[in-house]
């Protein structure tokens, strides 16, 4: 004969219920447990990590509010990562409930709680979570600790003998004008004395500079000799002009910005740099184009260089190579990562597949491309990855200019804009300079040089890169 007896119930695992099952077989008793659990009513939202080098985000505002519907694809926030604004979409359905950091929040570690999910039909004004939110509490501790340090900065000197933070500037001005900064009111953040509070006070009390009480010069007697250092150099005071102080903003840095400065600064100091510079004949480009363009049919120079930079690359391997660890690998395909500048920093969306797209194709997947990175709208995989960078300033009249290798890339090419030159026949041409920026540790000389080579032969007679031969033209 079987029992079947519930045990306990687990709140704190919304409604979760254990049971255990007992019978006879063969004469032996068994038990058996199981248990049976409603859905989880509440979803834990939490920073998710965006690339792989995320370890924090800045969350930059919430396309969401608490009590909104949220549908499978939604955009629930835009993150700001090491590498790009990203928008945060949810595959989950419910009702937004709870958001436990708000916009503009910095330094958000990832996996932290940001916000709830309840599923719809719930009341979701009361969800609870199980997870105590270290964000809002951390959060709430600073505002209240800076705004003790205001309210202390405040205080009369009785009240509060505290250091005080202040600048050389700063304390340049109380020296000259022998003030005590305990005296001044303090309006920085974090109890920083600013130098305009400084002027602010001066100019309110009226006050002068305290005069700089003259050195007597020493006796000397006809016997005796004294020589000067030549080292020695008179003390210059600087007396800062009230009438003409100059107003400054500080700015702060995005995460974006910082990595992207580290990550250049540890590429320019760690690779070997190497450069090739060509100048191209593209008179058969522009007359090329335009010829399309009277026919409807519109691409970009930079659409054509592209195809170009592929075609170069399949044709010379060597030069389409990257780092994986400590090994240096060939990549299947050439897929080329485009320069886009954006309002948080540069970022490179990756045109895969080169070779297999024509260039109308090329310029259709970089304009959406650009346009989704430049509202923080590219996904992961759309920026991560590429075989080789190309970097095109020409729209800015830049003639010609190099750039720094973007690793695991062993090679960027920086394209500048056209201009006229005298041909030897004594003629008009059109030119555009190319630098390549290569890895001479995993590109040799002569394969730079020789792609280069290539890559001019195909931008001067540019009708081969249309019908999508892999070939040199004849």
């Amino acid at each position: 004969m079987a029992s079947f007896t519930r045990i306990r119930a687990c709140d704190y695992l919304f409604h979760l219920n254990v049971f255990r099952s007992s019978f006879k077989k063969n004469g032996n008793l068994r038990i058996l447990g199981f248990h049976s659990s409603a859905p989880k009513h509440v979803i834990e939202l939490k920073m998710p990590s965006l690339s792989p080098t995320m370890t924090s985000g800045t969350i930059v505002n919430w396309h969401k509010k608490e009590g909104e519907t949220v549908s499978p694809g939604d955009v629930l926030c835009e993150i700001q990562t090491d590498k790009a604004v990203m928008a945060f979409e949810t595959e989950e359905e419910g009702v937004l409930a709870k958001i436990y950091v708000g916009d503009d929040s910095s330094d958000v570690q990832v996996g932290s709680l940001i916000a709830l999910l309840a599923e719809s039909g719930e009341d979701w004004k009361n969800v609870k979570s199980s997870e105590t939110p270290k964000i809002s509490s951390e959060v709430t501790q600073k505002s209240e600790e800076s705004k003790n340090v205001i309210a202390a900065s405040h205080q009369p000197e009785g009240n509060s003998k505290k250091s005080m933070i202040m600048g050389p500037a700063v304390r340049g001005l109380l020296q000259r004008y022998g003030l005590s900064p305990n005296n001044i009111l303090v309006s920085g953040p974090r109890g920083l004395l600013l130098k305009g509070d400084v002027l602010q006070h001066i100019q309110k009390e009226n006050l002068k500079p305290v005069p700089i009480s003259p050195v007597a010069k020493p006796i000397i007697s006809s016997k005796t000799v004294v020589t000067e250092p030549k080292t020695a150099k008179p003390a210059t005071v600087k007396v800062q002009n009230l009438t003409h102080e100059q107003e400054y903003q500080d700015l702060e840095l995005s995460s974006m910005r910082r990595t992207i400065a580290k990550r250049l600064t540890a590429s320019k100091t760690g690779i070997a740099h190497a450069y090739n510079t060509v100048s191209c004949k593209v008179d058969s480009v522009i007359n090329l184009r335009q010829k399309f363009k009277n026919e409807g049919i519109k691409f970009s120079i930079n659409d054509i260089v592209i195809k170009a930079v592929a075609t170069a690359l399949d044709l010379c391997p060597d030069v389409n190579v990257i780092w994986k660890g400590d090994q240096l690998i060939k990549p299947a395909t050439v897929d080329i990562s485009v320069a886009v500048a954006t309002n948080s920093g540069l970022i490179t969306p990756i045109v895969t597949d080169v070779l297999g797209r024509g260039v109308l194709e090329i310029g259709d997947v970089v304009r959406d491309l650009a346009d989704r990175a430049r509202i923080g709208k590219l996904q992961l995989h759309e920026f991560q990855g590429g075989s080789f960078t190309i970097s095109n300033l020409g729209m800015y009249g830049i003639s010609e200019f190099s750039a720094i290798i973007n690793p695991p890339q062993c090679a960027i090419l920086a394209v500048g804009g056209s201009r006229l030159e005298l041909g030897d026949d004594g003629k008009p041409m059109t030119v555009m300079s190319a630098t390549l920026s290569y890895d001479e540790e995993a590109i040799s000389p002569v394969a730079a040089a020789t792609f280069m080579s290539t890559l001019r032969s195909l931008l001067e007679s540019p009708q081969s890169l249309l019908l999508g031969h892999r070939s040199l033209p004849a």
